[in-house]
Parts: C-alpha cells; sequence; structure tokens
C-alpha cells in the first residue's frame, strides 16, 4: 500500500499547479481521499477532503482554500488531483495526501500517509 503525491514546484502568486497523489496497492476509490499541508514550524492542517464514490464522493475544504482549490479523483487512474488556483505565498507548505480527512466539517480517520510534495509561492 502506497501513496505517492507530486506536482509540487516554485511559482508566482496568481499561478496554478496541479497536485497528484497516485495509489498503488489498493484502490483509492473506497476511500476518502484528503489532502493536508505543513508550513514550516505550523501544524499540519487539512485543506481539502473527497469522500469516497460510495460515499457520494462529496467534496469539502478548508476556507482559506475555498473557491481556489478543487478536488477531484480518477478512478481510472486510481489517482486524486487538487487543482490550485491563484496560489498566495501563505500556501507554501509541504502538501500531503493521505487516505482520510481532518477538516471543520468531515473527519475520516487517516490510515495511510503519502510523501510530501514541496510548493512554494513566491515572486
Amino acid at each position: 500500500v502506497q501513496l505517492q503525491a507530486s506536482g509540487g514546484g516554485l511559482v508566482q502568486p496568481g499561478k496554478s499547479l496541479r497536485l497528484s497523489c497516485a495509489a498503488s496497492g489498493f484502490s483509492l476509490d473506497y476511500y476518502a481521499i484528503g489532502w493536508f499541508r505543513q508550513a514550516p514550524g505550523k501544524e499540519r492542517e487539512g485543506v481539502s477532503c473527497i469522500k469516497s464514490s460510495d460515499d457520494n464522493g462529496s467534496t469539502y475544504y478548508a476556507d482559506s482554500v475555498k473557491g481556489r482549490f478543487t478536488i477531484s479523483r480518477d478512478n481510472v487512474k486510481n489517482t486524486v488531483y487538487l487543482q490550485m488556483n491563484s496560489l498566495k505565498p501563505e500556501d507554501t507548505a509541504i502538501y500531503y495526501c493521505a487516505t482520510g480527512c481532518r477538516l471543520s466539517s468531515v473527519w475520516v480517520s487517516v490510515d495511510y500517509w503519502g510523501q510530501g510534495t514541496q510548493v512554494t509561492v513566491s515572486s
């Protein structure tokens, strides 16, 4: 069982990035998948969540990214994406995906973590 996050990089404020979370050894479709981030000196926080297809595939977002980030899943590719638009310097962090979610609006126990991918927003 493995989660592989990718797609991070250095971008200017206002630009976009798309993160990918690919799974091997299991089907992501049966899990709620969350994106998290951890900035230097701060605790890891939930950013977004997509429920399993059996659970309506509902999506959730932290207030700080609502309207700018979009989570989606491609069950054929066994991958969950996080499209990040209008990026701000405060979005700079290491981003992780996991099987589980931690937001004020939804909480699903995390079983597996992927490794992080660095996102840096700077001019």
